[in-house]
């Protein structure tokens, strides 16, 4: 089926659409932009390119994607958007290319929420069924892994990384690195404020798992030792747990200072 293009649209003779993509009124595709099967755009949507989107995504109304990074270090050089399958784009969500200096790409996985007026900096690297609620941010160079929940107004300080199942809390602003599991609050910046037992509950996680997650949370943020101590406190508890091997991994390969 070939794709269905509203008469008021434009579409660059350059861009590729698969079969039954859907473009609404007033888009502009331009070129050097592929879209996948099944995805669909809604009225005043932008899209510019080189940008590669996957299959079933959707698009709501006035969202801007591709477009140059919001750095003034960038110079025109090539850079990229990927976009996984299966992304729900909500009302005004802006999405930048990546920067030459970041890497070239900003990426986005697959099944992930972005609710009205996210923004997705340049060079953020974006992992599969994660929720962004309206007007969270990332700044530039973020890593958010799987599973993550980001809650209204919560923004990301630029080279932070955030771990699988963390939960940011409504309007946190995170300016470390948030280990995985972890749920993060409002107080000044955020700051850690236990695990996410609830999200790791509906994700299958087992009593067992969840006890050791929590064992190695009271070792690193709640024991009062050094972050050394730490990690070898983890070191030891990784033995029996996948889960706090994970956690063990994420600590201390960031560029910024693990939250606390």
């Amino acid at each position: 089926m070939s794709a269905a293009i509203h008469p008021t649209a434009f579409v660059d003779p350059a861009a590729k659409l698969g079969d039954g993509v859907v473009v609404g009124a007033f888009c502009y595709i331009g070129a050097d932009v592929e879209v996948g099967a099944g995805t669909a755009f809604g009225p005043h949507c932008v899209v510019q390119g080189p940008t590669r989107i996957g299959r079933d995504n959707r698009f709501h109304a006035q969202c801007a994607i591709g477009g140059d990074p919001q750095d003034k270090k960038f110079a025109g050089e090539r850079t990229e958007l990927v976009i996984g399958d299966g992304n729900s784009f909500r009302e005004f969500v802006t999405v930048n290319r990546g920067t030459g200096s970041g890497g070239g790409v900003t990426r986005i996985g697959d099944r992930n929420w972005l609710l009205a007026y996210t923004h997705i900096a340049h060079d953020c690297q974006v992992g599969n069924d994660c929720v962004f609620s309206n007007n969270s941010t990332l700044a530039g160079h973020v890593v958010v892994e799987d599973h993550v929940i980001m809650s209204g107004f919560a923004g990301i300080h630029q080279f932070c990384r955030v771990g699988a199942h963390a939960f940011i809390g409504m309007g946190a602003l995170v300016n470390g690195d948030v280990a995985p599991f972890l749920m993060v609050a409002q107080d000044g910046y955020g700051r850690p404020r236990g695990i996410n037992a609830e999200g790791l509950k509906r994700r299958g996680f087992g009593p067992e798992r969840i006890a050791a997650i929590k064992r190695a949370y009271r070792a690193v943020f709640m024991s009062g030792a050094s972050l050394e101590d730490a990690r070898a406190k983890l070191e030891a508890l990784a033995a029996d747990s996948a889960d706090v091997r994970a956690l063990l991994d994420f600590i201390g390969n960031g560029e910024r200072p693990l939250l606390r």
